[in-house]
């Protein structure tokens, strides 16, 4: 997979995915890119690309800090100093996907229960039953489609103008480019532009860092960690560990509404 990613793209797709956030139950929307040609592709948020890139090397990393702590940090009238993160280019987002047609895989990265994780699964899992309604997305007449995948129903629309069988996160398989797709949990994707392009489909960076793992396995794990980080904490570090808000009232992650892939409950 990482020799896979060496190659130009043909095309660079602006995403907005706009999902429930299952703690404070209001929609959020993040901006996402893809990478594409006839044969591979590279899903990933650009801050999150920005900030691996340069934390890969020593020399990137210092830069780094140095970026982050002149746009977060400010001096307090008292002489203190004061941080606040929310104000710089921090990467929020760990997920990036990998999709290779000649190698009839998807490789996925991100954290799970908090520790950085991969695994691969093949292309074939993914199947789609094209229908015959249309829809216009930023000027190009797609095509519905449907599938059912890894416990979520996905209609999709693609265009045919533009001949890339890949879509936003793992969405693929379709014979044109993926330009909106929804789950039926509300999760979407739109794509808010697509240009031609000649930039690498760069491979993962720090990928040793990057333990695998199963799909499902590494799901299961993450849902058990989102509902009992205190407890995990504590038994982790010791002491008493304490969330802003009160933990009693904390909703707990209902997968059936909000995973993307329920199926490994």
């Amino acid at each position: 997979m990482a020799a896979m990613a060496q190659n130009r793209a043909d095309i660079i797709v602006s995403y907005d995915e706009v999902d429930r956030h299952w703690e404070r139950d209001s929609l959020e929307t993040v901006r996402m890119t893809l990478l594409a040609n006839a044969g591979e592709a590279k899903y990933f948020n650009d801050i999150s690309l920005w900030t691996d890139s340069l934390k890969s090397t020593p020399e990137g990393k210092e830069q780094w800090q140095q970026i982050i702590m002149a746009a977060c940090m400010t001096r307090t009238p008292e002489g203190g100093i004061s941080i606040d993160m929310r104000k710089g280019p921090v990467k929020k987002v760990d997920t990036y996907v990998f999709t290779s047609s000649a190698d009839d895989k998807l490789r996925y990265y991100s954290k799970f229960a908090g520790e950085p994780c991969y695994y691969d699964e093949p292309l074939s899992e993914m199947q789609w039953q094209i229908g015959d309604s249309t829809a216009t997305v930023l000027g190009y007449e797609c095509v519905m489609a449907t599938s059912d995948y890894h416990g979520r129903r996905w209609t999709a629309w693609f265009s045919p103008e533009i001949p890339v069988p890949f879509g936003p996160w793992k969405l693929h398989g379709l014979p044109g480019l993926i330009l909106k797709a929804q789950a039926d949990n509300g999760r979407t994707y739109t794509a808010t532009g697509v240009a031609n392009t000649d930039r690498i489909i760069s491979p993962m960076y720090s990928a040793d860092v990057y333990e695998r793992t199963e799909r499902k396995q590494a799901l299961a794990e993450h849902e058990h960690f989102l509902n009992n980080r205190e407890a995990l904490m504590k038994a982790r570090f010791g002491g008493r560990v304490q969330f802003v808000g009160d933990s009693e009232e904390r909703p707990k992650y209902d997968a059936a509404r909000h995973a993307p892939e329920p199926d490994y409950r």
